[in-house]
């Protein structure tokens, strides 16, 4: 039987909790938050048909389907999916520098939003939510768009950057969840989770 053990220091520890994901940041944020995760990435078609507004929701459903199939009842499933949108034109991964070029081109001097579809799921019980940031980006000159894709950043990052590295430099604003632009908004799965009896605050 899987249980919630809380520990001192307002800590929670847990027991068959997965996170579908092989995301560096999403797996650094649910450590800092104090949820020990098992690991277990979900391999799925990306691809989607929904409007911009659901399709992010739809991703990290089906990431947390494919990845409950492998796991015992009772066990806690975790998935997210991020997306940008900008002028309703969805930006995941750029496939290559090309693609990061535009999408980086596209987004620059503007304000566009970045979307996290999170997904919880034990059994039958099941929730879906999005949490929806405000970033605007700096005016930027191709030689600086070139150079950021230099470093590489760019290739496996929803919109072709990364605000918690280098991709911080091409940010003015931030209105919103600064975790959900970093691909998990941990507030909004810390009142999730509580539905499925873990407290991350004890």
């Amino acid at each position: 039987m899987n249980q919630i053990f809380p520990s001192c220091g307002g800590v929670a520890r847990s027991a068959g909790v997965v996170l579908a994901s092989a995301s560096p940041r999403r797996i650094e944020l649910t450590r800092r938050i104090g949820l020990d995760c098992v690991i277990d990435p979900a391999d799925i078609d990306e691809s989607v048909n929904e409007p911009a507004e659901d399709a992010a929701a739809v991703l990290s459903l089906r990431k947390a389907a494919a990845v409950a199939e492998r796991h015992p009842a009772g066990t806690i499933i975790i998935a997210a999916d991020t997306l940008v949108v900008c002028n309703e034109e969805l930006l995941g991964k750029p496939n290559n520098e090309k693609e990061a070029f535009s999408m980086l081109r596209s987004l620059a001097g503007r304000t566009h939003t970045v979307k996290t579809g999170v997904t919880v799921m034990r059994d039958g019980q099941t929730l879906v939510k999005t949490e929806s940031t405000q970033v605007t980006m700096r005016e930027l000159t191709d030689a600086e768009i070139l150079a950021y894709i230099a470093t590489g950043e760019p290739m496996d990052k929803a919109g072709a950057y990364g605000i918690q590295e280098r991709g911080a430099l091409l940010v003015e604003r931030v209105e919103g969840d600064f975790y959900n632009v970093m691909g998990l908004p941990v507030c909004l799965l810390a009142k999730m989770l509580a539905h499925f009896g873990i407290d991350l605050l004890c």
